[in-house]
């Protein structure tokens, strides 16, 4: 599927910041492509979810025929990023979802959407992220969701606030900031480093 420690990496592109995850990987050095379509799905080692909106990104999901493909492949260990909207969508529940929401699932934990506030409230924050090394990273929170709770097999991988806002369990990892807005690669680098470990 790749040349050996080249992982091939899809940015789900149905809605949100696609372009700017396909810089980072690259940046990271992984092969990047956009994925819409369940058999571009199948050609990937590793997905990132991008933020965006996660009502409008569950909708797309069902009408595009990608929403079983991904659950499957997410519960069959493929590795799986999500920033923001990403993170709601890699949670098993969300505490107050909108009306037909679903999520994927994948890490055990409770979210709670636009937690830190609208739009207009959006912020950067240094946050110290649990294996990036070199200091912290900068967060871009933009109506940025929180974790309520995390399950016994999920990691907390940074706090801000008192707020839970990076999340790894098993091949999946989750920020409610957006690292692809900042030209700071090292959380996508991560990433990149759980593809490889997972091929």
């Amino acid at each position: 599927m790749t040349t050996p420690g080249t992982p091939v990496i899809g940015v789900l592109a149905l809605q949100g910041d696609v372009r700017e995850h396909l810089i980072a990987l690259a940046a990271a050095d992984a092969v990047a492509r956009p994925v819409r379509r369940p058999e571009e799905l199948a050609e990937v080692d590793g997905l990132v979810i991008p933020g965006g909106e996660s009502t409008t990104m569950s909708k797309l999901a069902v009408l595009f025929g990608m929403m079983e493909p991904l659950r499957e492949r997410i519960a069959a260990g493929l590795p799986v990023y999500g920033t923001c909207a990403g993170l709601i969508m890699l949670a098993d529940k969300i505490l107050d979802p909108r009306s037909g929401q679903e999520t994927l699932g994948g890490i055990d934990m409770i979210v709670r959407r636009n937690a830190f506030g609208r739009q207009n409230e959006s912020f950067e924050a240094a946050v110290e992220v649990a294996g990036v090394t070199d200091g912290p990273v900068d967060g871009v929170f933009i109506r940025a969701p929180w974790v309520e709770s995390v399950g016994a097999e999920a990691e907390v991988l940074a706090e801000h606030d008192g707020h839970i806002v990076a999340v790894r369990q098993g091949n999946a990892l989750a920020t409610s900031f957006h690292p692809e807005l900042t030209g700071d690669h090292r959380v996508h680098g991560l990433f990149v480093d759980m593809v490889r470990a997972a091929g």
